[in-house]
């Protein structure tokens, strides 16, 4: 009997195509294609409806599931094996008969600064007062507004290459992008960084900067390849993060910012969460530090901090933005 082929299936961008290479390195260290029992892999890059429309800040657009749905419509018809996300892109609930097999081992999650070519500021803190400082997120924009409220902010979509070529045109009207630091790490640009934004200046997204692999929930052989390539402080720490996130009920365009520690040797778990207000003016904070011995204690801590932080003021901050959000959604449908 032959041995199986599984396609591994992702967006088509020059980053989700670098990270599900990563993905099949894993897969083949595990399995060397030399070996002729060994199970083969493939790849499929498909363009997503957050790729195609590239017109809308994300805000606006929904969720996560804007990134994953066509993906997983091949998933479950069988067409491909496995997906390779971003796991920041990756909805809290996935759709039934689909699990997240694996989590790789994380880029360093932080948010970096990039400024334009040719200038020497080092910092958000050297950038003229006015400079107009591009990103699409939300949270980057609800966190940083509160903490430089002399700077402007601008929604940039595409490719990390289409936003750079944005930033760089000497017309162009940014000052400086703030990036996922993995991405620009794994796209072979970790040159071009020029400060990274630690928290409490700045708290990364849930997730970030970790490679999740998704399959269908009754494939035996799959899950147990991913079983072999996950990283267990990786995953309890995203899992951490993801169930504060889905008690909070955000999506990618909600500013939920979060910061985590796991001591491999003593078990203990560190996750701070913060909701802010969109223009910056209210922000909530709070920090659980506990011993946990498994993912699901793990999870635990994230479920409750995201019950505090709603008690603290979180819930209503995340009801106006919701309600912002409907507003603007049906008046851009309206026109």
């Amino acid at each position: 009997m032959s041995p199986r082929t599984f396609t591994l299936a992702s967006r088509a961008s020059q980053l989700a195509q670098i990270q599900t290479n990563i993905v099949v390195a894993s897969l083949e260290a595990l399995c060397p294609p030399s070996d002729a029992s060994s199970p083969r892999f493939a790849t499929l890059f498909m363009s997503t409806a957050g790729d195609r429309n590239q017109s809308q800040a994300l805000y606006l657009l929904g969720g996560k599931a804007l990134w994953t749905n066509d993906l997983e419509v091949a998933l479950k018809e069988g067409r491909v094996d496995m997906l390779v996300h971003s796991f920041k892109d990756v909805p809290t609930s996935l759709p039934e008969g689909c699990v997240i097999g694996a989590v790789l081992e994380r880029e360093d999650p932080v948010d970096s600064l990039v400024v334009k070519a040719g200038k020497e500021w080092k910092s958000l803190e050297e950038l003229p007062a006015g400079s107009v400082v591009g990103t699409s997120s939300v949270r980057r924009v609800a966190q940083l507004r509160r903490n430089f409220p002399q700077l402007k902010f601008l929604d940039v979509r595409g490719n990390l290459n289409t936003r750079l070529t944005k930033l760089d045109a000497p017309d162009g009207p940014y000052a400086a992008l703030i990036l996922a630091k993995s991405g620009m790490v794994r796209n072979g640009m970790g040159d071009r960084i020029t400060t990274d934004i630690h928290p409490p200046t700045l708290f990364h997204a849930v997730s970030q900067g970790a490679l999740a692999v998704e399959v269908r929930s009754d494939d035996t052989e799959a899950l147990e390849l991913c079983k072999k390539i996950t990283h267990r402080q990786t995953h309890w720490c995203c899992l951490a993060e993801r169930a504060c996130l889905r008690v909070l009920e955000g999506g990618c365009s909600v500013p939920v910012g979060v910061s985590i520690q796991l001591d491999d040797d003593t078990g203990e778990l560190q996750l701070t969460g913060c909701v802010t207000s969109l223009d910056g003016a209210l922000h909530v904070q709070h920090t659980l530090k506990e011993h946990v011995g498994s993912v699901e204690g793990a999870e635990d801590v994230g479920a409750r901090l995201a019950k505090i932080l709603i008690d603290g003021g979180a819930g209503e901050i995340l009801a106006v933005i919701n309600k912002d959000r409907e507003e603007r959604v049906k008046e851009a449908e309206g026109k």
